[in-house]
C-alpha cells in the first residue's frame, strides 16, 4: 500500500470515493472534474498494489483559538474508503503519515466532525462538546426589548463588519474558527437569501454595533423554526439586544434554536415568565487531538507555578516525553512528571472540555503530584465551534 499526497488530476477520483461513502449524488461529473483541478487542499490517498486509489483524507488548515491565542489547526474531512477496501487499514495508514506531517508543518492541534467517535479515538482524537443548543418559544423573551436599529444584510452588501464582529467574539472561546472574507462568505453568504429563507442582521445603537446573528428559516409542521446558525455580541448590552431582537418573532415562529458556548448557561441568564419552556442540549459532535504537544502545552493559560506532564502518543513520536511548563513555554525535561496523560486526554484537558477532577476518573490520566498547580491550569473553559451546527 502506498500513502502520499494526491496530485491535482487525482482529486476527482478522491471525490468519487466520498460520493460513494457519503451517499451523495453527483449532478454534473464534468463540472465536478473541472472544479477538482482548481482546488488546493492537503488531500492524502492510499493506493493498492495496482495503483488504484482506495481511500482518502483531506486536511484543511485554518487559524483557531486556544486560551485567547491564535494557533494553526488542521481540520480533517472527507475521510472515506471504497467498500471493497474497508478493513484493509487504509485510513490508519493515511493518518500515520498525515499527522506527523502536520506536526512538521506547524499545526498545534487537529479537529474533526466524527461519524463515529470510537473510530477516531484510535488515532488520538477525543470528544468535546463544541456548543450547546437551546430551544425556546419566542414568547419566553417577550420581556426583553431592543430599541436600536436592526440592519439586514442584502446580496451585494459587504461582510467586513460581520467578519470583524464575529472574529472578535471568537477570541473568547476555545476551538473557535477564525475566518477570512472568503471563508465567511462561503459559510454564510453564498446563497439566494429569499429563496433559501436565510437572513443576517447587525444590531446597532446609533453607530455602535452591539450584536450580529445569521439564521435560517426552517419550515416545520405545525410551526416554523428560527434556527440561528451563528451569532456574536459585545458585552451585556449586546447580549440583551440579541434577546430583545429574537423576542420580536413570536408571530412568525413556534421555536427558536440558539447555539451558545458550552460555558454559557442560558437557564441562569434568561429571566422569563416561563423558564421551563427553555431546554438545552450539548452537541458531542466534535473531536480534537494535539498535533504538537509542546506547542499545545505552551499555549495554555496558566497561573503561577511550574508543572510537568508526561505525554504518550502512538502516532506522533516527537510528542512522547516529559515537558516542564511555565511562563508561556514548555520544554523537554528529565524531571519526574506531575501528570501522566495519553494524547487523547491531553486534548480534552487542555481545551477545557473537562477539568482535572473529571480527568482523574479516566484510565489514561494519572495525577502524580503538584495537584494544586494542576487544578489551576486544567479547568473547564468556554468552547464554541458554531458554524452550521
Amino acid at each position: 500500500m502506498e500513502i502520499r499526497r494526491l496530485r491535482a488530476e487525482e482529486r476527482f477520483d478522491a471525490s468519487l470515493i466520498s460520493h460513494v461513502a457519503f451517499h451523495m449524488r453527483m449532478e454534473d461529473p464534468a463540472k465536478a472534474r473541472e472544479e477538482s483541478l482548481k482546488e488546493t487542499p492537503d488531500d492524502w490517498g492510499a493506493f493498492d498494489g495496482d495503483g488504484r486509489l482506495m481511500a482518502h483524507i483531506i486536511n484543511n488548515r485554518f487559524e483557531s483559538v486556544l486560551d485567547g491565542e491564535k494557533v494553526l489547526a488542521g481540520g480533517i474531512g472527507g475521510v472515506s474508503t471504497l467498500p471493497e477496501y474497508r478493513g484493509t487499514g487504509a485510513i490508519r495508514g493515511i493518518f500515520e503519515k498525515l499527522l506527523p506531517d502536520a506536526y512538521r508543518r506547524g499545526e498545534v492541534f487537529s479537529a474533526l466532525y466524527p461519524f463515529n467517535q470510537a473510530f477516531y479515538r484510535k488515532f488520538g482524537y477525543d470528544t468535546v462538546c463544541p456548543l450547546s443548543v437551546y430551544s425556546m418559544p419566542p414568547e419566553v423573551l417577550r420581556n426583553y426589548r431592543f430599541t436600536g436599529r436592526a440592519v439586514q444584510w442584502k446580496p451585494g452588501d459587504g461582510v467586513e463588519e460581520y467578519l470583524k464582529l464575529f472574529n472578535d467574539f471568537s477570541m473568547s472561546y476555545n476551538l473557535a474558527i477564525l475566518r477570512d472574507d472568503e471563508r465567511f462568505r462561503r459559510d454564510h453568504f453564498n446563497g439566494l437569501y429569499y429563496r433559501d429563507r436565510k437572513f443576517a442582521y447587525l444590531l446597532k445603537d446609533g453607530e455602535e454595533t452591539l450584536a450580529g446573528l445569521i439564521f435560517q428559516d426552517v419550515r416545520h409542521d405545525p410551526a416554523a423554526i428560527l434556527r440561528v446558525e451563528d451569532l456574536a455580541w459585545r458585552g451585556r448590552k449586546g447580549f440583551l439586544a440579541l434577546l430583545g431582537f429574537l423576542g420580536r418573532f413570536s408571530a412568525d415562529y413556534g421555536k427558536i434554536e440558539l447555539p451558545v458556548s458550552t460555558g454559557t448557561e442560558m437557564h441562569c441568564l434568561i429571566r422569563s415568565h416561563d423558564e421551563y419552556a427553555v431546554s438545552g442540549v450539548k452537541r458531542p459532535h466534535y473531536m480534537v487531538r494535539p498535533v504538537n504537544a509542546q506547542k499545545f502545552l505552551a499555549s495554555l493559560r496558566r497561573g503561577p507555578g511550574r508543572f510537568t506532564v508526561r505525554v504518550r502518543d502512538g502516532l506522533i513520536g516527537e510528542n512522547n516525553g516529559v515537558y516542564a511548563v511555565e511562563e508561556g513555554k514548555a520544554v523537554p525535561t528529565d524531571l519526574p512528571a506531575d501528570l501522566d496523560v495519553d494524547i487523547r486526554a491531553l486534548g480534552v484537558l487542555g481545551v477545557g472540555a473537562i477539568g482535572l477532577e473529571e480527568a482523574a476518573l479516566r484510565e489514561d490520566v494519572e495525577i502524580l503530584g503538584n495537584r494544586e498547580t494542576l487544578e489551576r491550569v486544567f479547568v473547564r473553559k468556554p468552547i464554541m465551534v458554531s458554524v452550521k451546527y
